[in-house]
């Protein structure tokens, strides 16, 4: 009997250090996962989700959709965002998603955007998941594609959600979703993107004291991250010019009043407005892209129109170089006895880097990427609405590199932009190397 005792005695001891350990070794694992996030945890989990994320952005390559009309884009990213436990909303400025994702620890509230919408573009590569889909676009047939990379932003930021939410019990504060319709601007007539997101109330009741976004460069390689300090992309302003005249036979010129004369003097003396009226170290461009006229060529036309864009980094340029068309073209129409109209729609303002937010931010792109990789770029004269956010709350914007080293890959917009899928996982790990070093306080002044 004492020495069954014994046993016994012997065999809870053994069950009890056992049960001591396991408590030890739970509550070190506990303190572990409710620590801060690391490096090390973030890495693990965005290799856990790569090979998702890029066959997702397969999907959406293969499936791409126009401005305001990303329906199928937005009910997966919805589906994803639900799926990984967010509270999300849908139809915000048409066909945006938000999804919120609450940590378990008390923190700020920060945002960070994702674009969904395709370009008119007939796509021109040898990727096996190309985009073949067209569609009517200014009653005109044209191709779909993401020419821009948008495809490539979506499953990189659901990436970087996955990441987050997967580590929900260790993060600090609130990450804001932005999933936004319409960057590349609404079709005409309509409203879209960023400002009308924040129109029907994005960030109203939640407002993020910071707001995040990247974007794909075309021809950068992969690896590279480019950032600014301050201004990083122009204004614009686009305008549409119609030119009022007079029909009559073309053989019988002295009978019409021309509009397609008045155009045509229009591009050009729009052009000394640049060169004339505006300082040499202001930055601007102003672009006439479409003219249309006429139906037949032994009729002088009664109308002509004009469209183009106007891109600075300074609004007080913006508002000159408007002031001075208005007036140019006021007084081609009068010089030839017709009469004009303008008009300048779907103005999105240059987009500035908060200094400090930039600042704050480095250090955090240089780990993920390597130092010698992050470089300081100049602005661009693309525009991007990213910077109606950036109004509401500081904002910091960078760019990261798309093209195969070794391959050639269009620029943003041209047919031949080919974004390669190893663009993925550094852009997932350069985004939440930036949110969760905020979140968590590092680098903060």
């Amino acid at each position: 009997m004492k020495e069954r005792s014994s046993m016994l005695k012997t065999h809870f001891a053994f069950l009890l250090l056992a049960v001591t350990c396991s408590i030890l070794c739970n509550a070190e694992a506990l303190v572990r996962s409710d620590g801060p996030i690391t490096d090390t945890e973030i890495n693990a989990a965005i290799d856990r989700d790569t090979t998702a994320m890029i066959e997702l952005r397969h999907q959406v390559h293969q499936h791409p959709e126009l401005s305001n009309r990303e329906f199928e884009t937005s009910k997966l990213v919805a589906e994803r965002l639900r799926a990984l436990g967010l509270d999300v909303q849908t139809g915000i400025a048409h066909t945006g998603v938000v999804g919120v994702l609450k940590g378990a620890k008390p923190g700020p509230v920060i945002a960070v955007r994702s674009e969904l919408d395709a370009l008119p573009v007939t796509e021109e590569s040898s990727l096996p998941f190309k985009s073949t889909v067209r569609t009517t676009y200014n009653d005109q047939d044209v191709g779909v594609a993401h020419a821009c990379g948008h495809d490539v932003h979506i499953a990189a930021i659901l990436g970087v959600a996955s990441v987050l939410a997967s580590m929900r019990n260790q993060l600090r504060g609130t990450v804001i979703f932005v999933f936004q319709p319409a960057e590349e601007g609404p079709p005409t007539g309509e409203e879209g993107g960023a400002a009308l997101m924040l129109k029907e109330g994005l960030f109203r009741k939640l407002k993020p004291e910071a707001v995040f976004g990247m974007h794909a460069l075309g021809t950068v390689d992969v690896g590279q991250v480019h950032y600014w300090l301050g201004a990083a992309a122009a204004s614009d302003s686009n305008f549409q010019i119609s030119f009022h005249g007079k029909q009559a036979h073309a053989a019988f010129p002295q009978e019409s009043i021309d509009p397609v004369v008045m155009a045509a003097e229009a591009v050009m003396e729009l052009q000394t407005i640049r060169t004339r009226n505006i300082a040499p170290s202001d930055v601007a461009v102003l672009s006439v892209s479409t003219i249309h006229s006429g139906v037949r060529v032994n009729i002088t036309p009664d109308l002509a129109t004009l469209s183009g864009t106007i891109r600075t980094f300074d609004d007080k340029v913006d508002e000159r170089i408007e002031r001075r068309m208005g007036e140019v073209v006021q007084s081609i129409a009068q010089g030839n006895g017709g009469s004009a109209e303008m008009k300048f729609y779907d103005r999105c303002p240059a987009l500035i880097n908060d200094l400090g937010l930039t600042k704050r931010s480095l250090s955090s792109l240089k780990r993920a990427a390597g130092e010698s990789e992050v470089m300081l770029a100049s602005p661009v004269m693309a525009a991007d609405d990213f910077a109606e956010f950036g109004k509401v709350v500081p904002g910091f914007f960078f760019s990261f590199g798309t093209q195969k080293p070794g391959t050639i890959s269009g620029i943003n917009h041209a047919k031949n932009f080919v974004a390669d899928d190893s663009s993925i996982p550094l852009a997932m790990r350069a985004m939440t190397y930036v949110l969760v070093d905020y979140l968590q306080g590092k680098n903060a002044e």
